[in-house]
């Protein structure tokens, strides 16, 4: 008690700024370092009140002084967990209602449909009527609205309907919901996640719990652009306040198109805003078409008018502080004015989740966090400006893609293939600032930016797998000096056109600078390493700077946009720096996966199955996104002088093409048997003939060499081609013609190759040897023929991939068949590896 009391008195008292101090300190976690102890005992001697008091209970008291500092802030972090735990309770709570609603509502549609098709099914006297009672009573449940006009009345009465509708979809049953594959609701998770399933165009709808207040969030959505990176624009052409304080707003937006394949969309839409009684803030909105005699928006050249059903946001206060939020997205996207091929784009429900109703989410999540613990991240950029750096790189690649006439893009003629588009702008505001001279010095007169751009379609390729591999592997498609070219841009030194130059990257170093609180999306700053040797005619550093925004990464995620961005950046890396985003975008096509899609049914039973028929973890939605087709669009962009527009346009066509292949080999390679070139996920070809192949190779290896290629096993066909299936040497065969092209590999040799069965054949002999390996094996060849063998020194192959590889020795035979004709020549390399 009498020490409670001196240490009451002495922080009463105080002893000037010593005091302050001597709290600091031994309040610290290192108060029995020596430093600490020396400086407590001059601080004692500075108080005399302490002088009677034993240091050692001064340290106590000030341990248990930082124990129960330590348990207020577990007990508030608990306190926070449990508001969010309450939050998300009630969320699912809210959940649990509507789906017993809608199990009830579909109780009642079965017994009347079935009412009605008993009664159908007797006979009728009345044989004027041919409509079905199925049909009449879809009749009835989808009423003719009656037009409503453009007078203000007109425009309240269409905006409380959309109300109603919203509401209905928000926490009703208008929309059949389902939950979104892969999204499972928790205390860490984004939110309740549902996508549609069997209702006219796309729809999406999640609900989360922000650390927001509603007018705040509301403000947010209500300005699109700032999160939503595929909107081009938003204009509030007529804004009108009703008598209950809500507001209804005309708006049009534009949406830019997601591929070169496709035009972009338009929307005229009717927004309002008002607040409940209980007081929630709802936000929704409508497109505005004939239907409802209300004011029109004339067609916009370059874009398709689509329409956006009853959306929008229901805005809850949350006790404690934040908000809990309802979104939803309903879309007509108007896919008949795409390929065909296209088509699942615009149809996916799943895509629209990922691209616009999550990204909400996620924003305001990111936005709540950055107010709640503000940080400063990588190279001194606080959240919110790497938020809008993002943004600018999302926007001009967005406005690459695209290339609008009225933002300065004319196209250039083609040079007689059109696998590759070419667009030049020369508005003076399109560089953004970067200063571009001639060699000699002298400042150009005027400058220009070209950006080149295509779409292919990819089978087979799963789209996490292959962007990681852009991004990780960079030198494999990438030229060196086509990146310093694009760097010299954003710098106020000479350039010049690039020219092919020898060599590779020295390497590549990712400099981290922020990631979402999903994960979903990370920046970063890469550096290429070793590039001095541009030195001569660029005036450049040894190193380049490119800003990178990568998403889409996560291969447990299902049908998502992967997408990957970068731009040259100054080493000074300034906020007003030029941006001339470059880069790729790979979206799934695979419309059979959404369960948005009408020929879809929902098997409960499928779902709950167990065992090995049944272990599907995440059911049709399985993670090999591989098996569906996506679409890639590439585009790069780079600036030049204008009177080099027609070399520099040369040059973005070739380094597209050579871009083009590029990935298509890469995506040969992470095929799905690439895949599984892990142990036990790919399996030998089991065909008749790959089982005689393997014992004619057996058989004629020990003939020419007199030893077993082997080990003993059983005669069976099957287990000979197994054995030389997982033989750690890599073995391949390749026929006896004037070009020899390989014909099989085992599964070390496809690793060695970088390639697959399939692709394997499109592979010649005379590829996969340097110089002196070719010279080598050509002056090998007659005694292969003759004696039937040979072996040949250690060396250097290349794989399909443009890889070195280094083995230590190789052996060659003839293979013969039961008639003792040859058949074609296997190779045998020893201690391989990629060098």
């Amino acid at each position: 008690m009498c020490l409670c009391l001196t240490l009451r008195g002495f922080e009463g008292i105080g002893c000037g700024n010593n005091t302050t101090t001597f709290l600091e300190i031994l309040t610290s976690d290192n108060g029995g370092d020596i430093k600490l102890s020396l400086r407590r005992q001059q601080l004692i001697r500075e108080c005399p009140i302490l002088s009677n008091i034993e240091p050692k209970q001064i340290k106590v008291w000030f341990q248990n002084r930082r124990c129960r500092e330590k348990q207020r802030k577990e007990s508030s972090c608990l306190q926070a967990v449990n508001r969010k735990l309450t939050a998300m309770n009630k969320l699912l709570m809210e959940e649990n209602d509507r789906l017993q609603k809608q199990v009830s509502q579909l109780v009642y549609e079965n017994s009347f449909f079935r009412q009605q098709t008993q009664t159908a099914a007797l006979p009728t006297t009345d044989n004027n009527s041919c409509e079905s009672v199925v049909t009449s009573g879809q009749h009835n449940l989808t009423p003719q609205r009656p037009p409503k006009d453009a007078s203000p009345a007109g425009l309240l009465s269409l905006a409380e309907e959309t109300l109603t509708e919203f509401l209905s979809k928000a926490t009703g049953t208008a929309v059949e919901w389902v939950q979104m594959p892969g999204m499972k609701p928790g205390p860490d998770s984004i939110g309740i996640i549902a996508i549609s399933h069997s209702c006219s165009g796309v729809a999406s709808r999640a609900c989360g719990l922000v650390g927001l207040e509603p007018t705040r969030v509301a403000e947010i959505l209500k300005d699109r652009p700032s999160w939503f990176r595929d909107c081009r624009a938003v204009d509030v052409l007529n804004v009108m306040s009703t008598g209950s304080g809500g507001t209804i707003e005309l708006l049009y937006m534009q949406l830019y198109a997601p591929t070169t394949l496709a035009p972009a969309r338009d929307f005229w839409l009717m927004r309002y805003t008002s607040v409940m009684e209980d007081g929630s803030l709802v936000v929704c909105e409508r497109s505005l078409n004939n239907t409802q005699n209300g004011p029109t928006m004339p067609p916009v050249q370059s874009f398709v008018r689509a329409d956006i059903l009853p959306s929008g946001y229901l805005i809850r206060p949350c006790e404690g502080g934040g908000s809990i939020i309802h979104i939803v997205d309903h879309m007509d996207l108007e896919p008949w004015s795409a390929p065909e091929v296209l088509r699942p784009l615009y149809e996916s429900s799943t895509l629209l989740s990922q691209r616009t109703t999550m990204a909400a989410l996620r924003h305001l999540r990111q936005i709540s966090q950055e107010i709640s613990h503000p940080t400063v991240t990588g190279w001194g950029r606080r959240p919110a400006a790497l938020r809008a750096l993002g943004q600018r790189l999302s926007k001009g690649f967005n406005e690459a893609v695209n290339g609008f006439t009225d933002e300065g893009w004319s196209m250039l003629e083609s040079d007689g293939i059109d696998d590759v588009t070419i667009l030049v702008n020369s508005s003076p505001s399109k560089l953004m600032g970067a200063t571009l001279s001639y060699a000699n010095g002298f400042p150009s007169m005027s400058s220009a930016v070209l950006c080149a751009k295509a779409s292919m379609l990819l089978q087979n390729v799963p789209t996490a797998i292959l962007l990681r591999f852009l991004r990780e592997h960079r030198s494999e498609w990438a030229d060196s000096g086509i990146d310093a070219y694009s760097a010299a841009a954003v710098k106020a030194g000479p350039c010049s056109i690039p020219v092919t130059r020898t060599g590779s990257f020295g390497g590549q170093i990712i400099l981290p600078l922020a990631r979402t609180i999903e994960h979903e999306e990370f920046m970063e700053v890469i550096r290429l390493e070793s590039m001095g040797h541009y030195q001569e005619d660029m005036m450049m550093p040894g190193d380049i700077f490119l800003l990178q925004l990568c998403n889409g990464v996560d291969e447990n995620a299902v049908g998502t946009c992967a997408e990957l961005m970068f731009a040259p950046i100054d080493a000074s890396f300034a906020d007003d720096a030029p941006l001339l985003p470059s880069g790729f975008r790979i979206i799934p096509l695979d419309s059979k996966a959404d369960a948005s899609s009408p020929n879809r049914t929902l098997d409960l039973a499928s779902t709950l199955e167990v065992g090995p028929a049944g272990s599907r973890p995440n059911g049709d939605y399985s993670k090999n996104s591989g098996s569906t087709k996506s679409v890639m669009t590439i585009a790069f962009q780079f600036a030049f002088e204008i009177h080099l527009q027609e070399n520099i346009a040369a040059m973005a066509r070739q380094y597209i093409r050579s871009i083009i292949s590029s990935v298509q080999r890469v995506a040969l390679a992470l095929s799905p048997s690439r895949i599984g070139s892990l142990p036990g996920l790919r399996s030998p070809p089991s065909t008749p003939e790959a089982q005689t192949l393997a014992r004619w190779i057996c058989q004629s290896y020990r003939f020419f060499l007199g030893v077993d290629l082997l080990k003993p096993v059983s005669e069976g066909s099957e287990s000979i081609l197994k054995e030389i299936w997982d033989h750690s040497d890599a073995l391949m065969c390749c026929s006896l013609k004037a070009l020899p092209v390989f014909t099989f590999a085992n599964e070390a040799g496809l690793d060695m190759l970088e390639t697959t069965l399939v692709a394997l054949q499109d592979i010649t002999l005379e590829k996969i040897f340097d110089d002196n390996g070719r010279k080598a094996l050509f002056s090998e060849l007659p005694q292969i023929m003759q004696q039937g063998f040979a072996c040949l020194q250690g060396g250097i192959c290349i794989s399909s991939m443009g890889r070195p590889i280094s083995y230590e020795r190789a052996v060659t035979w003839k293979v013969l068949n039961e008639e003792e004709d040859q058949h074609c020549i296997c190779f045998m390399f020893i201690n391989w590896s990629f060098v």
